[in-house]
């Protein structure tokens, strides 16, 4: 869930991986790596998304400690997954607005 936190996270802010990757100072290939399980990110770069995005490092270590722990408490994984998907909801819905009508009535699945 971490990976689909941080990826999320990018996408509510419109930001493309090689913005992020510039912003971050590490490269899109690593910041792809993080959105897709592949490396585990640390401590440091967290802190970059925790600056950069102005939330504290302890939201982000939620997720990473989900991951992490597969015992946490139930609530506190409910609670983060539907955090989770609302954002994701509401970055899915902000990229249709930017689309024709014809395009929002195509659906590619």
């Amino acid at each position: 869930m971490f990976d689909r936190a941080l990826k999320t996270l990018r996408q509510y802010h419109r930001l493309s991986q090689s913005d992020l990757a510039e912003q971050l100072g590490i490269s899109r290939s690593y910041l792809n790596e993080i959105e897709r399980n592949k490396k585990e990110p640390s401590l440091d770069i967290l802190t970059r998304y925790s600056i950069r995005f102005d939330i504290p490092l302890s939201s982000l270590m939620l997720f990473a400690e989900q991951s992490q722990n597969p015992t946490l408490d139930k609530a506190r994984l409910y609670v983060a997954d539907k955090v989770l998907k609302m954002l994701e909801w509401i970055a899915e819905d902000d990229n249709d607005a930017e689309k024709t009508p014809l395009e929002r009535s195509v659906h590619t699945y």
